[in-house]
């Protein structure tokens, strides 16, 4: 059997984007190469990852659509868990995270969605649904 163990974004400034999230979410960062090309978060069992673009590009030479904060959002997302979604929404804002969704609560669960600096869309939610159809 597979599991997820590590996500990867690929970025054009990986200390940038970790300082980002530390800011605006409050995730410490757990590692960061010497050259500055690979960092990750501390964000429990599943390991959030950001490597520069040219070293994803020396994986493999495919080419692949780059997240930009001025171009829409790609189709996926990052979910965060809070215990108070719109203080989380709040301070993504503040540290320079672009509003996407502001908080919205259907019964006892709230949610917002905002997009980092790099791109990425990112889920506050203050409960991890099992299933969203």
């Amino acid at each position: 059997m597979l599991q997820c163990v590590k996500a990867i974004i690929y970025v054009d400034n990986v200390p940038e984007v970790l300082d980002f999230y530390y800011q605006a979410f409050g995730l410490a960062t757990i590692m960061l190469s010497e050259m500055g090309d690979y960092g990750e978060l501390d964000t429990g069992e599943i390991v959030v990852g950001f490597a520069t673009h040219p070293l994803a590009q020396s994986q493999f030479k495919q080419n692949y659509i780059r997240s930009h904060p001025k171009q829409p959002a790609l189709g996926f997302e990052l979910m965060l868990q809070s215990d108070n979604v719109l203080a989380a929404y709040d301070k993504a804002v503040q540290a320079g995270a672009e509003p996407f969704s502001p908080p919205i609560t259907k019964g006892t669960c709230s949610k917002a969605y905002v997009r980092a600096i790099e791109g990425t869309l990112i889920a506050l939610t203050s409960a991890v649904v099992e299933s969203e159809n």
